[in-house]
């Protein structure tokens, strides 16, 4: 056999995603090729596997991880098959489920046991046979019975965890029912009954029962709406009731999510398996594939631009792909700290999720339409009760601010992923790399508090209290007549330390600040606190090396204030400034961030810089956090008032225009005020 070749990317090299001018149906279509293209050499000699590059281990066997690299693609290759498209390499799929599936073929997949990872790639095998008829059809009467037990009857008999997954089951029967094969009726219907009781109002799912607070893009776009809404098409004519259900749910929904997108194309980056990618876009071409009636304002217009700036910003990441053209575990280049336990190789190819539009018919009006901006037709400030969250597209960029939500099970860098106040499509999260002072613990948009020193933080993880509430009158919101929407929770780093935070919207006439409120009774013990801004690329434009000292005379320059200063030199008079005064770090390729203490002077915080380590952050692996800092005293009582500074870079953006608010602080609020006298 002639040895397998493929895709090899040098330095400075363009992946072929990079260079499709994406323009209309058939532009996505061969978007799509260009990221099943470079798997083929990576097929098992049965093509029943795919392992894709890098040798990093997963919390489930290899096996499962292989199965992950031939079934997630299935999603694209599935979709683009029921669009009417054609992909070359269609027969190495239909080889590999005959082997994948053979009890008596060496590439034996293995029936699934209880939670077993297989039952997640069986989603993608089930809407493959739903819609792609060649899957089925290629297959003879033995080898249709193997698929039945292997897709039906093991996963019908065994326990899966209470989440997400429970959908997986219902679309490995659905694939084998659309088909005439053996399935089960009873715990199709079982299990939609099961998730309807994940339903919250509003449109939102839980991820999860009771007692868990998980509303993430799983909510969306990963699998809960993205799934009802590929049910509702695949089974509407037999279950119209339920169908119109799924759509009203996603109407609601829409309302809420169109805020987590930009008009860059960015998304919003939170909580977990962001992995994933152009997935978190899925949802919107799920809308147009299942039929549904777009709620007003919303246009379809709309809804295309937002798809197709989203795929053309994934476009301009050249990062993310490995040296042989496939996709990295990371976000916006290749990183381990930010994946979970179970993000193997082949796990990032739940991304082609996002190409569910191909399967829509060129007439819909999703392809026909002239692509458009949201513009003044949303809100530019949400409140939404349910995932507690408020949206605001000032500033410049789309950001939440988030209270309450925590991972049911201690995921790593949890904390970050669900606990950080403030999410943002220009600036993204960070995890931590360590867990060894700042630097390692990279608490951006984090209040970090810790007992020995500075060596472990403690930060938000879960709250005791955490809330959607009002705040003002209309004088002091402006004098627009609207009242202000908060968030507050209430949460103890240390069993005898209570902090109440209150996280306050920007508003029009201060669009790049937001506030956070820390109310810190530290009853039992001394705390030092560090309050982080967004964390910014730290690396000049031109030479590629850390920022230096910034200088106003530099008009439109980079640079940070006070000067970065490292982990041995920490007590360097130049590295630090008073907290009122305030720090902030300025990117020409990504604008400026920053923050200051609006309390007052006499809590005596302190301004300085975080040089994070390196890959701690989603969008840039090199980052500096502005940071303020302070000691409570055991037994003290004090408020914290920290104004957070964020203007991205962007189109029209000038670059002399980076800081041009950050005199312009927002004064505390007198319902605010009035609190912090209490």
């Amino acid at each position: 056999m002639e040895p397998k070749t493929g895709l090899v990317l040098g330095y400075d090299a363009v992946h072929p995603f990079a260079r499709v001018k994406i323009t209309d149906r058939a532009s996505v279509q061969e978007l799509l090729r260009t990221l099943l293209d470079p798997l083929e050499p990576f097929f098992s000699p049965l093509k029943s596997r795919v392992r894709c590059p890098g040798a990093t281990a997963v919390r489930f066997d290899q096996t499962a991880s292989e199965i992950e690299g031939i079934c997630r693609p299935l999603w694209g290759l599935a979709c683009l098959l029921a669009g009417g498209g054609e992909y070359r390499g269609t027969e190495w799929w239909v080889q590999g489920i005959k082997a994948g599936t053979d009890p008596e073929s060496p590439e034996f997949w293995g029936y699934p046991r209880d939670n077993d990872q297989r039952m997640v790639e069986m989603c993608p095998f089930g809407y493959a046979l739903a819609v792609a008829p060649v899957f089925w059809q290629s297959l003879n009467e033995k080898e249709r019975g193997n698929v039945e037990a292997w897709l039906g009857n093991s996963i019908n008999e065994k326990n899966m965890p209470n989440t997400n997954w429970l959908w997986f089951r219902v679309f490995a029967n659905l694939g084998l029912k659309k088909n005439g094969g053996k399935f089960s009726q009873d715990r199709l219907d079982s299990d939609i009954e099961h998730l309807n009781t994940f339903y919250r109002g509003d449109g939102w799912s839980n991820d999860g029962p009771e007692g868990i607070h998980q509303m993430d893009y799983y909510s969306s776009s990963f699998a809960i709406h993205f799934l009802q809404l590929l049910y509702a098409k695949l089974a509407g004519d037999e279950e119209p009731e339920r169908a119109e259900e799924f759509k009203k749910r996603a109407q609601m929904a829409a309302l809420d999510l169109i805020h987590y997108f930009d008009d860059e194309g960015r998304a919003i980056p939170f909580g977990r398996s962001v992995g994933y990618r152009f997935a978190m876009v899925s949802f919107w071409g799920a809308l147009a594939y299942a039929g549904v009636e777009l709620p007003a304002p919303l246009t379809w217009g709309m809804v295309k631009g937002l798809v197709l700036r989203h795929l053309r910003w994934w476009q301009t990441q050249p990062h993310i792909w490995s040296p042989s053209g496939t996709l990295t575990i990371g976000y916006s280049y290749p990183n381990m700290y930010m994946a979970e336990n179970y993000n193997s190789p082949g796990s990032p190819y739940w991304a082609c999720l996002g190409f569910i539009c191909v399967a829509v018919p060129p007439e819909h009006p999703f392809w026909t339409s002239e692509e458009e901006l949201p513009g003044d037709a949303i809100p530019k400030v949400k409140g939404l009760k349910h995932p507690g969250h408020i949206v605001s597209s000032l500033g410049g960029h789309h950001m939440l601010l988030s209270s309450g939500q925590a991972c049911g099970y201690p995921m790593k860098g949890t904390h970050a992923k669900y606990g950080s106040f403030a999410y943002s499509s220009a600036y993204g999260y960070s995890v931590p790399p360590g867990l060894l002072t700042l630097e390692q613990y990279a608490l951006a948009s984090q209040l970090g508090l810790s007992d020995d020193g500075g060596e472990y933080w403690k930060t938000r993880r879960a709250s005791e209290y955490a809330g959607l509430e009002t705040r003002g009158t209309d004088d002091d919101a402006g004098g627009n007549n609207e009242i202000t929407p908060v968030l507050v929770s209430v949460w103890r780093p240390f069993r005898d330390v209570a902090v109440r935070t209150t996280l306050v919207p920007p508003a029009e006439a201060t669009p790049n600040w937001h506030l956070r409120a820390h109310r810190i009774e530290a009853k039992g013990r001394e705390v030092m606190t560090a309050d982080g801004s967004f964390a910014i690329r730290n690396q000049r434009e031109g030479d590629g090396r850390y920022l230096d000292l910034y200088d106003p005379l530099k008009g439109g320059g980079e640079g940070t204030f006070p000067k970065i200063i490292g982990n041995y030199d920490l007590n360097t008079p130049e590295g630090w400034a008073a907290g009122r005064e305030g720090a902030f770090a300025v990117s020409l390729k990504a604008g400026a961030v920053g923050i200051k203490a609006l309390e007052d002077g006499k809590v005596g915080r302190s301004a300085m810089l975080v040089n994070a380590d390196p890959n701690s952050n989603l969008l840039e692996s090199r980052t500096v956090i502005p940071t303020l800092q302070h000691t409570v005293k055991q037994g003290g009582t004090v408020w914290y008032v920290s104004a957070i500074y964020a203007k991205p870079s962007g189109e029209g953006v000038p670059r002399e225009s980076y800081l041009d608010g950050w005199d312009r602080v927002p004064e505390i609020p007198e319902w605010l005020r009035e609190e912090m006298k209490a």
